[in-house]
């Protein structure tokens, strides 16, 4: 129950912030790291998300998607919604999304429709597959972290791992530092190959800042 009160608080106070800024459109994430990721790319293409009044939104948790799409969506703010979940909280999404009034159609493709598109397995995932084992040490090691990679990479738990599953799990294990990768990946990535639901995100951001009417 407590949890569940802290989700629903905390979508209250989003739309709460939404409506003092104007905003007419939400991208949901999941968290600080992956808002860093989509303010980057957008920010790299050219996206004014502040001037098409579109608010990128961590919500805390997946578990929480049902109270910021009620509280943010047409039963409640009326803002048009977007966002990215990671593959396991594909579920949970679409049960929020439903009990929020809104209705994704079978399948992922139903989920893409609406404007949510599924990350496999994270979105850091789908960035060190789109960059690379190599190119993501290469951003580690600019931003000064590659010793630190290195001793990770020789702990017991970790040697015999594929090198991904090492980079993914080395961005976890700071506090913070899923947020300045967030950043730091995107800014490395080739804009010609981004990750696909990266890439269906941003071909929805020019429509987003169109109201749902009431």
């Amino acid at each position: 129950m407590g949890e569940a009160n802290t989700g629903r608080e905390a979508a209250g106070c989003a739309a709460a912030v939404c409506a003092a800024r104007g905003t007419r459109a939400a991208v949901l994430v999941e968290g600080l790291s992956d808002r860093a990721a989509v303010l980057t790319i957008a920010s790299r293409i050219g996206q004014d998300l502040d001037a098409g009044r579109v608010a990128v939104v961590p919500m805390g948790g997946a578990t929480n998607i049902g109270h910021f799409a009620s509280a943010l969506g047409p039963a409640g703010s009326g803002l048009r919604l977007a966002g990215l979940c990671d593959e396991a909280e594909e579920n949970d999404f679409r049960r929020g999304l439903l009990r929020a009034g809104l209705a994704p159609g079978a399948g992922r493709d139903g989920l893409e429709r609406l404007g949510f598109h599924v990350c496999v397995a994270d979105l850091e995932d789908e960035m060190i597959r789109a960059l690379g084992c190599a190119a993501v040490t290469e951003v580690i090691e600019a931003e000064g972290e590659l010793r630190s990679l290195r001793r990770f990479q020789r702990m017991p738990a970790q040697r015999g791992r594929a090198t991904d599953a090492q980079l993914r799990r080395f961005l976890g294990t700071r506090s913070g530092r899923k947020v300045r990768y967030g950043a730091a990946l995107v800014n490395a990535l080739d804009l010609a190959h981004l990750p696909y639901p990266v890439a269906g995100l941003l071909a929805d951001l020019p429509a987003l800042s169109l109201r749902i009417p009431h």
